[in-house]
């Protein structure tokens, strides 16, 4: 509905970079979402596990933890992005093995270096595949003339988008579609994978040098025990073409996409709830419903 909606409806998005956009859309989501998950058994208070970015404040994991026990939830708990994204990859989080996780998602980028059940170093940034979708979106106007919406250039992305050159993509070209700013009527243009990358190359920056921080701030012991072992990458972002081979040439180390990214933290997520106990020590926060 993003970009398509007539006068009297507006589409708001109720997370934005991460953290909430609309305390009250955010409750009714988690409502929504606890009585899809619950069906009959709604009238009992669940417990809920929410993943947060690592860099998010106090009074915004708050904020999370109020708007889930108002949606009907009885023990709320947070857990870091990249501790769910190592649990949901199968990483052995709790060892005394220093495991680096880079999560990209929509809003954030999340990277992190975990031994013993915490992250050790880690680091948040608001760049994800929502700012690579507006880097495109740039790119065209400022080339073209011609201005599309942020789901075409998500649409671009996924077909042409890559962050490293790779040999398949010589003279691969795509169709965009939008209106052409001086004449303001529906244009078509062919872009090639190349202007692409070009049009990616600043937030991909950005997340190299965030990675780049993370082993900056990281013990030895810890980037040694990383090194006889391989980066996991996860999440929606990680699975842009050559984003793997771009990291491993970068940091010199093996990097491995996750074998399912897109569902790494909420995995991660579940099985923490499922072994509550275990994994207790993974939680960031906690609160319960006054009974």
């Amino acid at each position: 509905m993003l970009g398509r909606t007539p006068g009297d409806i507006v589409a708001l998005r109720p997370l934005q970079e991460g953290v909430i956009a609309n305390y009250e859309l955010t409750k009714e989501l988690i409502r929504h979402l606890l009585k899809k998950a619950c069906k009959r058994k709604f009238s009992a208070k669940p417990r809920v596990v929410i993943s947060i970015p690592t860099g998010i404040t106090g009074v915004e994991r708050r904020a999370v933890l109020d708007a889930a026990l108002s949606a009907g939830a009885g023990e709320a708990y947070l857990i870091e992005e990249p501790v769910a994204a190592a649990i949901g990859a199968g990483l052995p989080v709790h060892e005394a093995i220093g495991n680096m996780v880079i999560n990209i998602g929509g809003g954030t980028s999340d990277v992190a270096v975990l031994s013993l059940g915490g992250v050790v170093s880690g680091l948040s940034i608001r760049i994800g595949g929502d700012a690579m979708d507006e880097s495109i979106v740039r790119f065209i106007r400022r080339q073209y003339n011609l201005s599309i919406g942020k789901q075409t250039a998500e649409e671009i992305k996924i077909e042409l988008g890559s962050a490293y050159p790779l040999p398949e993509e010589d003279g691969k070209k795509g169709e965009a579609r939008g209106r052409d700013q001086v004449t303001g009527l529906p244009k078509n243009i062919m872009i090639s994978a190349e202007e692409i990358r070009t049009a990616l190359a600043e937030p991909i920056t950005n997340i190299i040098n965030a990675i780049r921080q993370v082993v900056e701030k990281t013990p030895p012991e810890l980037v040694a025990d990383i090194m006889n072992q391989e980066i996991v990458m996860t999440g929606g972002g990680a699975l842009l073409k050559g984003f793997t081979q771009l990291v491993a040439r970068e940091l010199s180390m093996k990097v491995k996409l996750a074998e399912d990214p897109m569902a790494c933290v909420v995995l991660g997520a579940g099985k923490t709830l499922e072994q509550l106990d275990v994994l207790k020590r993974a939680l960031v926060g906690s609160k319960k419903s006054p009974r």
